[in-house]
């Protein structure tokens, strides 16, 4: 019994050692998206936070109707499930990058469902700032542009930094799931070479090197959080 565990174990791990080459392809691919949509999604989520911020009640550039779209948009756009917004923006992916599968073309999806996401943590991150000393930086004659520099980003970077550790791991999550439609990465190894063909231990390797992938990027969201707390 103990041999044929042991022998079935050893064959797992050559048809393992044997992908190496694959798997850290896909690891690459994996970060690679991940990269452009902490650039891509990063840029354009932290101005439609702060744009979100400032318009609403009692923001220092109060305009409701602003405020009502921008916060429209966010909520349509964070309730559509990603795997039927994979199949919605089919035709605009392949508009933007002449394809509908790989690394490439699943992180448009993947850009357009973060966006929202991150904006509404960013606008959550920016109240928790003391109004009191908002209301000091207006009372000072400060811009909107210093308060929102000054203020809003310098005294909310601890909280925009753990927002952003969240909103990185959920990223890694749908990058995974991208993989259900060919997007490239480790997601797509765990299901067509692992699900698909009843490989266990491939689903589990994909998913152990998924997982390092989150406890690195954790682990640097958690020494940045330390190093602007000690400021």
């Amino acid at each position: 019994m103990l041999a044929t565990i042991l022998s079935q174990l050893q064959e797992q791990w050559l048809v393992i050692w044997e992908m190496r080459d694959m798997l850290m392809e896909a690891t690459w691919e994996t970060l690679y998206m991940l990269g452009l949509t902490i650039i891509f999604a990063g840029f354009f989520g932290l101005l439609l936070g702060i744009l979100i911020t400032i318009t609403g009640p009692k923001g220092i550039l109060e305009q409701a109707l602003i405020y009502k779209i921008c916060d429209v948009f966010i909520n349509i756009f964070r309730s559509i499930p990603f795997i039927i917004l994979l199949a919605l923006l089919g035709g605009f992916t392949s508009w933007i990058v002449g394809s509908r599968i790989g690394s490439t073309a699943a992180s448009v999806p993947i850009i357009v469902a973060t966006i929202p996401f991150f904006a509404r943590q960013v606008e959550i991150a920016l109240l928790e700032v003391d109004p009191g000393v908002v209301e000091a930086a207006q009372a000072m004659g400060s811009s909107p542009w210093e308060i929102i520099y000054r203020v809003y980003l310098r005294e909310g970077l601890p909280a925009l930094l753990r927002v952003s550790a969240s909103t990185v791991i959920n990223v890694i999550g749908l990058i995974a799931m991208a993989g259900v439609v060919g997007g490239g990465g480790l997601g797509t190894i765990a299901i067509a070479r692992g699900y698909n063909r009843n490989r266990m231990d491939i689903i589990l390797v994909s998913t152990i090197l998924i997982l390092l992938i989150v406890f690195i990027s954790q682990l640097i969201f958690n020494l940045l959080i330390r190093l602007v707390t000690k400021r």
